[in-house]
């Protein structure tokens, strides 16, 4: 049922892989239940009206633990699977198998997408732009292979979160062009997405924070004037 993996040309473009701590703990279920599948559901409560069906593409699959879940929540006839990352395809072989719909494997970057234009019905980008460096061509790319009236749905970290100790100390980022939440919405309305704003989520998660929730765990009040941590939203192209 799947589909072997594709690969580009061997010059890619600039890409931060991650760390070994950051690899294993794609691997826990804390991103599993609290990143991944938070966010699904987020997304998914954002855009009820998305049909099911269709080709659907995964950008930054990592260990594949998206895969299943795309199949189940959206009932894809295909998924487009694409990561840059070494032993991409080992990596996420196990998910891969488990997924009940056709999976194609493509080793490639998200600035130079494999697929025709307008052949996608619904692109997930989770928790992986602010790994790019050439955000705006990965944005063009996915405008481009979208179908018109196609979705994009997206879950990112802000700068306030890239830029916080904790994350620069486990992880690995391009810190120099990370965004605040503002500046990804500008973004993607400069790619050409429309964003309504009952489509946009910024939730304030305990694992998104300095403290990682000790403060209200321990009574605080959660402040309201901050910098958001994290951007849901659901951008959709114009057709």
């Amino acid at each position: 049922m799947n589909t072997p993996l594709t690969s580009l040309p061997t010059r890619k473009p600039a890409f931060v892989p991650e760390t070994r701590f950051g690899l294993w703990f794609l691997s826990t279920p804390t991103w599993r239940v609290h990143v991944l599948g938070r966010a699904l559901d987020d997304l998914q409560r954002l855009a009820p009206d998305i049909p099911k069906g269709g080709v659907m593409l995964d950008i930054g699959t990592g260990q594949g633990h998206s895969l299943p879940e795309l199949a189940q929540r959206f009932q894809p006839s295909q998924i487009h699977a694409l990561d840059p990352e070494p032993d991409f395809a080992a990596r996420c072989a196990a998910m891969r198998q488990a997924t009940p719909v056709p999976v194609t494997l493509h080793d490639a970057h998200a600035e130079a997408i494999p697929l025709p234009d307008a052949s996608v019905d619904v692109v997930l980008c989770h928790q992986t732009l602010h790994h790019i460096v050439d955000q705006a061509t990965a944005l063009s790319e996915v405008f481009r292979v979208l179908k018109p009236g196609g979705v994009l749905l997206l879950a990112e970290s802000t700068r306030a979160y890239i830029h916080s100790w904790i994350i620069r100390l486990l992880f690995r980022h391009p810190m120099h062009v990370q965004r605040s939440a503002p500046e990804f919405l500008a973004m993607l309305r400069e790619a050409g997405f429309q964003v309504d704003d009952k489509r946009i989520s910024t939730p304030y998660l305990w694992w998104s924070r300095k403290d990682l929730g000790a403060l209200e765990w321990l009574g605080f009040r959660v402040p309201e004037q901050r910098e958001e941590t994290l951007l849901n939203c659901v951008a959709r192209k114009p057709g």
